[in-house]
């Protein structure tokens, strides 16, 4: 059984910036902060790791604080993903369709989003149907912790044995790659996000592509 566990933002999708808007906003509700988490890198961190940093640059507690800005930050994330800058990344629609049809392959997420801020992203798209589970920054602020998390899931969801080194983590970032290779899982870097080809190639990605659109390239890769 293997088990292909897709990244978020900038692999799947882009917001239009509704995550950081959402994010300023609670902040600047709760701490009178305006553009509070500027200067600070997202790009493939969790939700959590993202707020203790912005917290730590103003120099805030974490403690009870956490909470409060992802309850604000859901709240405005339902309304900023109404925004007519997002989209999605190309190919994806028709190779998820591809993916689900082979009945060896299990598809779910590893993100660094938290479940409910990630599922309010995907609903515009209509891309959580494919996605029955997989492991979210909810689950641990570490994202190298991840992939245990999404495979046991699975294991219980399909009632099938799922080794970790058979994995596939599909993403834009070099912390795609390292959180899959140290379980021996395999990583395809895409080039739609924040990093270049080269930028990933040089991270260890397996297998690069500039987008997701070349659907017999990858199938033929896994014989999907």
């Amino acid at each position: 059984m293997r088990l292909i566990l897709f990244d978020i933002d900038g692999t799947l999708i882009d917001s239009g910036g509704a995550g950081v808007r959402s994010l300023d906003i609670a902040f600047r509700e709760l701490f009178s902060i305006d553009k509070g988490f500027d200067g600070i890198s997202m790009a493939g961190k969790t939700d959590t790791q993202i707020i203790k940093e912005g917290l730590t640059k103003h120099g805030l507690s974490a403690n009870g604080n956490i909470e409060k800005i992802i309850n604000g930050y859901l709240k405005h994330l339902q309304r900023e993903i109404n925004n007519n800058k997002k989209h999605i990344k190309p190919g994806i629609h028709e190779l998820l369709k591809r993916l689900r049809l082979k009945n060896h392959s299990g598809l779910g997420l590893l993100t660094g989003n938290i479940e409910q801020g990630a599922r309010i992203k995907l609903e515009p798209f209509g891309l959580n149907e494919y996605f029955p589970s997989g492991a979210f920054g909810s689950d641990d602020e570490d994202r190298n912790n991840l992939l245990p998390v999404a495979v046991n899931r699975f294991e219980v969801l399909l009632q099938r044995k799922i080794e970790i080194d058979s994995c596939v983590i599909v993403g834009d970032t070099p912390r795609d790659v390292e959180c899959a290779h140290i379980y021996g899982a395999l990583c395809i870097g895409v080039a739609t996000g924040p990093y270049s080809l080269d930028a990933l190639i040089d991270a260890g990605a397996d297998y690069v592509f500039e987008d997701l659109s070349d659907f017999q390239a990858i199938q033929h890769l896994f014989n999907l």
